[in-house]
């Protein structure tokens, strides 16, 4: 019980925060739609639950990927994280299929202009202003994972929307998901305030099939993200910055493999150097020490595998465009 709970504080803080309040906003969604049987109510109540239960596996999976490597298995828990999200995509999945299926129905057999206007309104702003302080929190978690901190006011949205790709996996779906939810409650609104102002009733329905496509979005970026990462998937971006800086080493002569792999949350680094054949023993541990500290300084890197041979005059390292 005290590894487990020294592993729960190690989750990812970010999606407790999102699994504590989405089920918060879940219940006030769920509440509201009992009392109206509001169809666009009804879809953000079922986008809440299908965030709450993803989010809460993020943080349970975030938080046991940390644990240490056994007997059994020596090579860690970090994929624990992209095998727990996989399982979770199926719970958002049929939640997005019940949410257009009812959308479906309504707009087949649109209800008259529904009662409850105000209550439906006050519900799902709070609700968006909920999702959208949460995003705001996943944002700012996207610039700590990327290491660009000082980033502030409104060039936060801008820098982590254009870097969510380097983000942990716990914080891109995180992102992801309020980002969706935020803009389904706007979504929600609009269509109400249609179907109650208009004779087009049935703008709710198509309100609710456009949110459950929007969590079948959610799905597919979930699912194929982490598929990678439980085969083991190479950052690209990583293995260019590394092969720079171990190249600007006057005594590194060519690389001959370099492979970083994501694994979870964290990278291992695989590198095999060539030196000048007449370079001493000495002197060649001292640079792999050098490259090995360096390497690891990177944000994400735990572990690293560091190799020489000597040089045999065939160039293998291609580098990047920019260094051609």
């Amino acid at each position: 019980m005290k590894e487990l709970l020294g592993l729960l504080k190690q989750g990812n803080k970010p999606a407790l925060m999102a699994c504590i309040m989405n089920a918060v906003i879940a219940i006030i969604k769920a509440i509201a739609f009992f009392i109206t049987g509001n169809v666009a109510m009804f879809a953000e109540t079922m986008h809440s639950i299908g965030d709450t239960a993803n989010q809460f596996f993020v943080f349970i999976g975030s938080a046991l990927s940390k644990k240490s490597p056994t007997n059994r298995f020596p090579n860690g828990f970090a994929r624990l994280v992209n095998l727990v999200l996989l399982g979770a995509v199926i719970i958002v999945g049929i939640l997005a299929y019940e949410t257009i299926r009812e959308g479906i129905h309504h707009i087949t057999e649109p209800p008259a202009a529904g009662s409850w206007f105000w209550l439906n309104i006050a519900v799902l702003g709070i609700a968006a202003i909920l999702e959208a302080i949460v995003l705001n929190k996943a944002m700012k978690q996207v610039l700590v994972d990327i290491g660009k901190e000082q980033v502030k006011g409104i060039n936060v949205v801008m820098v982590s929307l254009k870097n969510i790709k380097g983000a942990k996996p716990a914080t891109k779906l995180v992102f992801l998901e309020d980002m969706v939810a935020t803009l389904g409650a706007i979504i929600a609104i609009v269509s109400i305030v249609i179907a109650t102002y208009t004779t087009f009733h049935a703008a709710e329905g198509y309100a609710s099939i456009l949110i459950g496509l929007m969590l079948f979005y959610v799905v597919a970026r979930i699912f194929l993200d982490n598929a990678a990462g439980v085969l083991g998937v190479a950052d690209e971006q990583m293995e260019e910055k590394i092969g720079k800086f171990v190249f600007e080493e006057k005594h590194v002569k060519d690389i001959q493999k370099l492979m970083v792999m994501k694994e979870g949350e964290e990278l291992h680094v695989e590198l095999k150097v060539e030196f000048d054949p007449d370079m001493s023993i000495a002197k060649a541990s001292d640079v792999l020490e050098g490259i090995e500290r360096k390497i690891l300084n990177e944000r994400g890197v735990t572990e690293v595998i560091i190799e020489s041979d000597k040089d045999d005059e065939i160039l293998s390292w291609q580098g990047t465009e920019e260094e051609n």
